[in-house]
């Protein structure tokens, strides 16, 4: 019984035994189980984040490599759009150096220009690689009588043939109207002497005022015909040196060689340049050739040489007032006659051309135009503008003289730019005249005299003249003040059929 009962007690236990390792082994695996699935969660996380950050260098990098591979290919169709600038450049200097304006107008009006008419499209070779790209010309024709031509390039790679850069530029050719003072003689600009804007001369300058602008010459030295002494510089100053004021009138060994050039930014405010390049007044003429054509033409007015020349009133309701000069007293260069007027339209972009004088006022609203005569007199009345963006311009050219007359305005204002083909632009010295006479028996007697004394003339535009220009005096008559103010309009909108240079340069450069 006792054993029975051990046994009975054993194999409950056992049975127990077995009842409570069989839930240890169900736990025991339960446990297992759950880590090995924990386990697989965390690594598929782990693989996920991985994979997705591998993925995303994977695609930067990609992106990267792409990416500088078409920085690449567009830096080279920016290069090869530039490089058809450049041929284009090239194109026109061949086409157009050497010819006069005429020459050049007909070659974009009446010839066949690369770009114009369709665009023009050229391979681009690397000289070790061959072809490496093409570009695509396309040139807008200048309105006649323009200098400025626009043209655009559109590059790209054989590579990348849709990575596409353009370039836009503006070709311009330089006009006589671009410096405030050009002149082909010896010129002095005396105390009193403001301007604004570049000036040159083919000859010497004597410079007592103030240049806001570059002062250049062709002469390395000259010898001043206005006193004795050695050779000075191509440009020149007598102004004394500060503190000191005045003028000194004699030679100027500072301002001579072999002494080094001082800077006298009291007279030059940007500075001097000499020697420097010719700018030619031989081609003139031909450019006056022109002219007269194209008045006669449709492009302006023509006027013969009836009398002594035309007196033109230019006015701002787009009309001008003409009437013809039937005498003029030659002391003062005053119409003492004319006839009725004859009113006319102003020829917009046009020529207005007298084969004889002309004394020319008044105003202009929205016009371009140039007038041209053999002796052009101003200072009647003041020649205006109404607008100062480019949309009025005036050319006044004189196959000799363009001169300020005695009776002109005290203070006398010009926006124009001013051509003397063979004189002068200026003013006569007119020094001391009688105003009014009356006679007893035989003799005249006269009433007063008046000595020539002006306040201040003010040009807003430019001058070119062939002989040296003045409008005033060392005795002091004349203008006291002399204000010459260069019109910036006149680099991109020279007056119709100014004179200008044949070879295009790059005026205006822009990526689009």
């Amino acid at each position: 019984m006792k054993h029975k009962n051990i046994y009975k007690m054993d194999k409950k236990s056992k049975f127990k035994n077995l009842k409570i390792n069989s839930r240890r082994h169900s736990t025991f695996y339960f446990i297992l189980s759950t880590k090995k699935g924990s386990a697989l969660a965390y690594a598929l996380i782990i693989m996920a984040v991985v994979l997705i950050i591998l993925t995303s260098m994977l695609g930067y990098i990609t992106s990267q490599l792409k990416f500088s591979a078409n920085r690449v290919q567009k830096e080279e169709a920016f290069q090869i759009a530039e490089a058809g600038i450049y041929f284009y450049r090239w194109y026109l200097a061949h086409q157009t150096a050497g010819k006069t304006a005429r020459e050049v107008d007909d070659f974009w009006q009446n010839g066949s220009p690369l770009g114009v008419d369709s665009p023009y499209e050229k391979t681009f070779s690397d000289p070790e690689g061959g072809v490496v790209g093409s570009y695509l010309i396309e040139t807008e024709r200048p309105t006649s009588g323009s200098t400025i031509v626009i043209v655009k390039s559109t590059g790209w790679t054989n590579k990348e043939p849709n990575l596409k850069r353009t370039v836009q530029v503006r070709f311009r050719r330089p006009s006589w109207s671009e410096y405030a003072v050009l002149a082909n003689d010896f010129m002095r600009f005396g105390e009193g002497t403001e301007v604004f804007g570049k000036i040159h001369s083919n000859k010497g300058i004597r410079f007592d005022g103030l240049a806001h602008n570059i002062v250049s010459s062709l002469m390395t030295t000259f010898d001043d015909p206005d006193h004795s002494g050695g050779n000075e510089f191509g440009v020149h100053t007598h102004v004394n040196i500060p503190p000191a004021t005045g003028v000194n009138d004699y030679y100027r060994p500072l301002e001579a060689p072999t002494n080094p050039v001082m800077t006298r930014s009291d007279v030059f405010a940007i500075g001097r340049e000499f020697p420097v390049s010719e700018v030619s007044f031989t081609g003139v003429s031909s450019d006056l050739a022109f002219m007269r054509t194209e008045s006669q033409s449709g492009h302006g007015i023509y006027f013969d040489d009836s009398s002594y020349g035309r007196h033109i009133i230019l006015k701002t309701d787009g009309t001008m007032d003409v009437r013809t000069v039937l005498n003029y007293d030659t002391s003062s260069n005053s119409i003492t006659s004319e006839s009725a007027t004859t009113s006319y339209a102003i020829p917009n972009a046009g020529i207005i051309f007298v084969e004889n004088n002309v004394w020319l006022e008044g105003a202009i609203d929205n016009k371009r135009v140039t007038i041209v005569g053999d002796n052009v007199y101003i200072g009647m009345n003041n020649i205006l503008y109404t607008n100062f963006d480019g949309t009025d311009i005036i050319g006044i050219i004189a196959q000799k003289d363009i001169e300020v007359v005695r009776d002109s305005q005290d203070f006398l204002t010009i926006d124009a730019a001013l051509l003397a083909q063979s004189g002068r632009v200026g003013r006569e010295k007119y020094g001391t005249w009688c105003v009014s006479w009356h006679k007893v028996w035989w003799l005249w007697i006269c009433d007063g005299w008046t000595t020539d004394h002006r306040n201040t003339i003010t040009i807003n535009g430019s001058i070119a003249t062939n002989l040296r220009y003045g409008f005033a005096y060392t005795n002091g008559t004349g203008y006291t003040n002399r204000i010459l103010n260069f019109d910036n309009n006149l680099l991109y909108y020279p007056p119709p059929y100014f004179p200008t240079g044949s070879q295009y340069a790059i005026d205006l450069w822009e990526e689009v």
